[in-house]
């Protein structure tokens, strides 16, 4: 049953925290000393997660209804509204609009929508953790190709050489979208080409001898399954 005015006005604290569902995701959760949190809980890309819409009596019931509605249109918009949040933090603590990692979340959040399920997290989460602490507060048009280079070796070191390559990749794709955006004229990306150490593949020894080929054809030929 959605929430009144009434009820989110008058609970009171108990010695466990209570929470109140209001409806879509929306509830309240009241701790034992009196506090009162708007929170929204959501599935993106098959994981439950958590937003924050303020404190009551800040934020209202109505309030945090349209706050919670703006937020599902995100949603329903392919987009994970607490990334949409941090790309606005970021702008509002000073980075620049032209910055590597303004330019980076713009370039997820139009991208998002099309990946399959799982693989826009490993994404952001491989920029987050072994860009951004790096480059993202750079113009991205005054970033050069040994920066970069020094970057992904920092991964690289660790042994991660599969994502250093990936990570190589995402790169190269936020400066083409820093190009067509007017943010920067080259992509240094372009110029690593073959400066990570490569990805070493295990395969399966071939049977090469004519006997043992024949000795697998014939054992395929006479299975009869179990």
């Amino acid at each position: 049953m959605p929430l009144t005015d009434t009820t989110v006005r008058n609970v009171k604290p108990a010695d466990k925290s209570i929470t109140l569902f209001d409806g879509g995701g929306l509830f309240l959760l009241v701790s034992p000393t009196g506090g009162k949190w708007w929170r929204l809980k959501y599935r993106y890309e098959g994981k439950g997660k958590l937003l924050s819409l303020g404190t009551y009596p800040d934020v209202k019931l109505k309030q945090a209804r349209i706050k919670r509605d703006a937020l599902r249109a995100q949603l329903a918009a392919g987009i994970d509204p607490g990334h949409a949040r941090k790309t606005m933090k970021a702008a509002q603590d000073g980075l620049d609009a032209d910055s590597f990692e303004i330019v980076a979340r713009e370039w997820f959040v139009k991208q998002a929508p099309t990946w399959a399920e799982g693989h826009s997290s490993k994404i952001i989460r491989r920029l987050e953790m072994d860009v951004f602490p790096y480059l993202g507060k750079r113009g991205i048009g005054s970033i050069t190709a040994l920066e970069l280079l020094t970057v992904l070796r920092r991964i690289e070191s660790r042994g991660a050489i599969d994502t250093a390559h990936r990570a190589h990749q995402n790169c190269g794709q936020i400066f083409r979208y820093g190009i067509a955006t007017g943010r920067c004229e080259r992509n240094p990306a372009a110029d690593l080409r073959g400066a990570l150490s490569p990805v070493i593949e295990n395969h399966l020894a071939a049977i090469t001898e004519p006997k043992a080929v024949g000795a697998l054809l014939r054992a395929i030929g006479g299975y009869e399954g179990s």
